[in-house]
Protein backbone atom coordinates (compact mmCIF):
# COMPACT_ATOMS: atom_id res chain seq x y z
CA UNK A 1 0.00 0.00 0.00
CA UNK A 2 1.32 3.44 -0.94
CA UNK A 3 1.32 5.56 2.21
CA UNK A 4 3.79 8.40 1.60
CA UNK A 5 4.73 10.17 -1.64
CA UNK A 6 7.21 13.00 -1.98
CA UNK A 7 7.26 15.21 -5.08
CA UNK A 8 10.66 16.89 -5.23
CA UNK A 9 10.94 20.02 -7.33
CA UNK A 10 14.15 21.51 -8.66
CA UNK A 11 14.23 24.28 -6.08
CA UNK A 12 16.24 24.32 -2.87
CA UNK A 13 15.67 21.42 -0.48
CA UNK A 14 16.27 22.25 3.16
CA UNK A 15 19.06 20.54 5.05
CA UNK A 16 17.89 17.46 6.89
CA UNK A 17 15.08 16.59 4.48
CA UNK A 18 16.96 14.03 2.38
CA UNK A 19 16.33 11.21 4.82
CA UNK A 20 12.61 11.96 5.00
CA UNK A 21 12.42 12.00 1.21
CA UNK A 22 14.28 8.71 0.84
CA UNK A 23 11.98 7.04 3.40
CA UNK A 24 8.85 7.66 1.29
CA UNK A 25 7.11 4.91 -0.65
CA UNK A 26 7.34 6.90 -3.91
CA UNK A 27 9.67 9.77 -4.81
CA UNK A 28 9.08 11.77 -8.01
CA UNK A 29 11.70 14.11 -9.46
CA UNK A 30 11.78 16.28 -12.59
CA UNK A 31 13.73 16.45 -15.86
CA UNK A 32 17.45 16.42 -15.02
CA UNK A 33 16.87 15.53 -11.33
CA UNK A 34 18.65 18.59 -9.96
CA UNK A 35 17.26 17.71 -6.51
CA UNK A 36 19.19 14.43 -6.48
CA UNK A 37 21.80 14.34 -3.71
CA UNK A 38 20.93 17.23 -1.42
CA UNK A 39 17.28 16.23 -1.82
CA UNK A 40 17.87 12.53 -1.26
CA UNK A 41 18.60 9.80 -3.74
CA UNK A 42 15.53 7.64 -3.97
CA UNK A 43 13.85 8.13 -7.34
CA UNK A 44 10.85 6.07 -8.42
CA UNK A 45 9.63 8.31 -11.27
CA UNK A 46 11.09 11.13 -13.31
CA UNK A 47 8.55 13.57 -14.76
CA UNK A 48 9.82 15.11 -17.99
CA UNK A 49 8.80 17.91 -20.31
CA UNK A 50 8.36 15.79 -23.42
CA UNK A 51 8.02 18.68 -25.88
CA UNK A 52 10.32 21.44 -27.05
CA UNK A 53 13.89 22.20 -26.13
CA UNK A 54 14.01 20.48 -22.71
CA UNK A 55 12.90 17.18 -24.25
CA UNK A 56 15.35 17.45 -27.12
CA UNK A 57 18.22 18.26 -24.77
CA UNK A 58 17.50 15.38 -22.38
CA UNK A 59 17.17 12.77 -25.09
CA UNK A 60 20.40 13.91 -26.77
CA UNK A 61 22.36 13.87 -23.51
CA UNK A 62 24.33 10.76 -22.49
CA UNK A 63 24.71 12.40 -19.06
CA UNK A 64 20.92 12.54 -18.63
CA UNK A 65 20.50 8.92 -19.65
CA UNK A 66 23.25 7.89 -17.22
CA UNK A 67 22.10 10.08 -14.32
CA UNK A 68 21.65 7.84 -11.25
CA UNK A 69 18.16 9.23 -10.64
CA UNK A 70 17.07 8.48 -14.18
CA UNK A 71 18.72 5.05 -14.06
CA UNK A 72 16.99 4.22 -10.76
CA UNK A 73 13.52 5.39 -11.81
CA UNK A 74 10.99 2.70 -12.59
CA UNK A 75 8.82 5.11 -14.57
CA UNK A 76 9.20 8.12 -16.85
CA UNK A 77 6.18 10.43 -16.79
CA UNK A 78 5.60 12.64 -19.83
CA UNK A 79 3.68 15.64 -18.53
CA UNK A 80 2.53 17.03 -21.91
CA UNK A 81 -0.20 15.24 -23.83
CA UNK A 82 0.81 15.16 -27.53
CA UNK A 83 -2.73 15.85 -28.74
CA UNK A 84 -3.10 18.84 -26.42
CA UNK A 85 0.17 20.39 -27.51
CA UNK A 86 -0.43 19.75 -31.21
CA UNK A 87 -3.66 21.72 -30.86
CA UNK A 88 -1.79 24.60 -29.15
CA UNK A 89 0.75 25.04 -31.93
CA UNK A 90 -1.25 27.39 -34.18
CA UNK A 91 -2.29 29.63 -31.28
CA UNK A 92 1.28 29.87 -29.98
CA UNK A 93 2.59 30.67 -33.44
CA UNK A 94 0.45 33.79 -33.37
CA UNK A 95 0.81 34.77 -29.71
CA UNK A 96 4.39 33.65 -28.96
CA UNK A 97 6.33 33.28 -32.22
CA UNK A 98 9.55 32.91 -30.24
CA UNK A 99 8.22 29.54 -28.99
CA UNK A 100 8.23 28.05 -32.47
CA UNK A 101 9.56 24.69 -31.23
CA UNK A 102 7.61 24.60 -27.95
CA UNK A 103 5.11 22.02 -29.22
CA UNK A 104 7.63 19.77 -30.98
CA UNK A 105 6.73 16.36 -29.60
CA UNK A 106 9.24 13.79 -28.36
CA UNK A 107 6.83 11.43 -26.58
CA UNK A 108 7.65 8.51 -28.88
CA UNK A 109 11.37 8.99 -28.25
CA UNK A 110 10.80 8.83 -24.49
CA UNK A 111 8.70 5.71 -25.01
CA UNK A 112 11.56 4.13 -26.96
CA UNK A 113 14.01 5.10 -24.20
CA UNK A 114 11.74 3.44 -21.63
CA UNK A 115 11.49 0.27 -23.70
CA UNK A 116 15.27 0.07 -24.03
CA UNK A 117 15.82 0.82 -20.33
CA UNK A 118 13.06 -1.45 -19.00
CA UNK A 119 10.98 1.36 -17.55
CA UNK A 120 7.26 2.06 -17.58
CA UNK A 121 6.20 4.99 -19.76
CA UNK A 122 3.34 7.19 -18.53
CA UNK A 123 1.72 10.04 -20.48
CA UNK A 124 -0.41 12.40 -18.40
CA UNK A 125 -3.56 13.08 -20.40
CA UNK A 126 -4.92 16.37 -21.63
CA UNK A 127 -8.02 16.10 -19.42
CA UNK A 128 -5.88 16.54 -16.33
CA UNK A 129 -4.04 19.48 -17.91
CA UNK A 130 -7.41 21.12 -18.59
CA UNK A 131 -8.59 20.41 -15.04
CA UNK A 132 -5.48 22.18 -13.74
CA UNK A 133 -6.20 25.17 -15.99
CA UNK A 134 -9.73 25.30 -14.58
CA UNK A 135 -8.47 25.12 -10.99
CA UNK A 136 -5.93 27.87 -11.60
CA UNK A 137 -8.59 30.15 -13.08
CA UNK A 138 -10.04 30.63 -9.59
CA UNK A 139 -6.92 32.66 -8.73
CA UNK A 140 -7.12 34.98 -11.76
CA UNK A 141 -3.67 34.22 -13.16
CA UNK A 142 -1.97 36.60 -15.57
CA UNK A 143 -1.90 35.29 -19.15
CA UNK A 144 0.27 32.17 -19.33
CA UNK A 145 1.20 29.42 -21.77
CA UNK A 146 0.96 26.24 -19.69
CA UNK A 147 1.00 25.18 -16.05
CA UNK A 148 4.38 24.05 -14.77
CA UNK A 149 5.34 20.39 -14.81
CA UNK A 150 5.27 20.50 -11.02
CA UNK A 151 1.64 21.59 -10.94
CA UNK A 152 0.64 18.90 -13.45
CA UNK A 153 2.39 16.21 -11.41
CA UNK A 154 0.83 17.40 -8.14
CA UNK A 155 -2.62 17.10 -9.70
CA UNK A 156 -1.83 13.68 -11.16
CA UNK A 157 -0.59 12.34 -7.81
CA UNK A 158 -3.58 13.70 -5.89
CA UNK A 159 -5.91 12.04 -8.42
CA UNK A 160 -4.02 8.76 -8.62
CA UNK A 161 -3.28 8.31 -4.91
CA UNK A 162 -6.18 9.96 -3.05
CA UNK A 163 -5.46 8.19 0.23
CA UNK A 164 -1.69 8.70 0.38
CA UNK A 165 0.13 11.35 2.37
CA UNK A 166 1.61 13.64 -0.29
CA UNK A 167 4.50 15.93 0.57
CA UNK A 168 6.29 18.60 -1.48
CA UNK A 169 9.95 19.57 -1.27
CA UNK A 170 11.98 21.91 -3.44
CA UNK A 171 9.03 23.94 -4.69
CA UNK A 172 9.80 27.64 -4.93
CA UNK A 173 7.03 28.43 -7.44
CA UNK A 174 9.41 30.48 -9.57
CA UNK A 175 11.03 30.04 -12.94
CA UNK A 176 9.94 30.32 -16.56
CA UNK A 177 7.98 33.52 -17.16
CA UNK A 178 5.11 31.80 -19.01
CA UNK A 179 4.13 29.49 -16.14
CA UNK A 180 1.45 30.92 -13.77
CA UNK A 181 3.56 30.53 -10.64
CA UNK A 182 1.69 33.02 -8.43
CA UNK A 183 -1.61 31.24 -9.08
CA UNK A 184 0.07 27.86 -8.66
CA UNK A 185 1.34 28.85 -5.24
CA UNK A 186 -2.19 29.87 -4.25
CA UNK A 187 -3.65 26.64 -5.60
CA UNK A 188 -1.09 24.55 -3.71
CA UNK A 189 -1.76 26.57 -0.56
CA UNK A 190 -5.45 25.74 -0.94
CA UNK A 191 -4.57 22.04 -1.12
CA UNK A 192 -2.43 22.40 2.00
CA UNK A 193 -5.27 24.16 3.82
CA UNK A 194 -7.60 21.33 2.83
CA UNK A 195 -5.07 18.76 4.15
CA UNK A 196 -4.64 17.23 0.71
CA UNK A 197 -0.88 17.68 0.86
CA UNK A 198 1.87 19.21 2.99
CA UNK A 199 5.03 21.17 2.30
CA UNK A 200 7.90 19.24 3.84
CA UNK A 201 9.26 21.12 6.82
CA UNK A 202 6.24 23.38 7.25
CA UNK A 203 3.56 23.07 9.87
CA UNK A 204 0.21 22.00 8.38
CA UNK A 205 -2.23 24.81 7.76
CA UNK A 206 -5.59 24.50 9.45
CA UNK A 207 -8.57 25.56 7.37
CA UNK A 208 -10.92 28.09 8.92
CA UNK A 209 -13.77 25.82 7.91
CA UNK A 210 -12.55 23.42 10.57
CA UNK A 211 -12.85 25.94 13.37
CA UNK A 212 -9.40 27.55 13.41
Amino acid sequence: MIKKIVIVGNGEVAEGQAGIIDAADIVIRFNDCRSYGAGGRRTDAVAVCNTGRPAKAMLASPAWRAHPGVVAAREIWCVRDPEKFAAMRALLTASHPELDDFCDDYTDAFAAFCTDAGKAHVVIGKALHEDVDASLSAFAPAPYVVPSSGMIVIAEVLNKYPHAEVMLAGFGHAGWEWHPFAAERQLVDSYVAASRLTRLGEKPLVSSSHGA
